[in-house]
């Protein structure tokens, strides 16, 4: 009985959890199908000259600003992996920049294990590239090809 008990309340948290990683609409916003540019008031990269390091401290802003720490923590594994551990399994490349930028608008599942990361489309892709790139500097790893 116990176990059952355990296990209902495991499975309260974790949806609790992962409704808490979800975005969260502004008012005025649409999602109905035809708005031809939902995102179109966000920027869509990074402005072309920013030092690195700027961006870097743009995207901890962001992500401490952020549902972020719901799933993930600065050092320690939470529901999802830690920050660190994410600068630890990637190089900080434009690439991956780029591709963990996806993943924080797009959500996915598999790479950490079972439990899917939720999407974030309200968070623009510059932001997202931001946010990215302030993950993958936890690591004292300098960026590869980044300007």
């Amino acid at each position: 009985m116990k176990r059952v008990f355990v296990q209902f309340v495991m499975a309260g948290l974790l949806s609790v959890a992962l409704a808490a990683c979800g975005g969260k609409q502004e008012e005025g916003t649409s999602d109905a199908e035809g708005d031809e540019d939902p995102y179109g008031a966000y920027e869509t990269a990074p402005a072309k000259g920013t030092p690195v390091e700027e961006l870097i401290a743009q995207g901890k802003a962001l992500t401490d600003a952020s549902d972020c720490k719901t799933c993930h923590h600065q050092t320690n594994k939470l529901i999802g992996p830690s920050h660190t551990a994410v600068a630890e399994k990637y190089e900080f490349t434009q690439a991956n920049v780029t591709y963990l930028a996806g993943k924080i608008r797009d959500g996915g599942q598999g790479v950490w294990g079972e439990i899917p990361m939720t999407a974030h489309p309200d968070i623009s892709p510059g932001e997202a590239e931001k946010m990215a790139m302030y993950v993958l500097s936890l690591d004292g790893e300098k960026p590869k090809d980044i300007e």
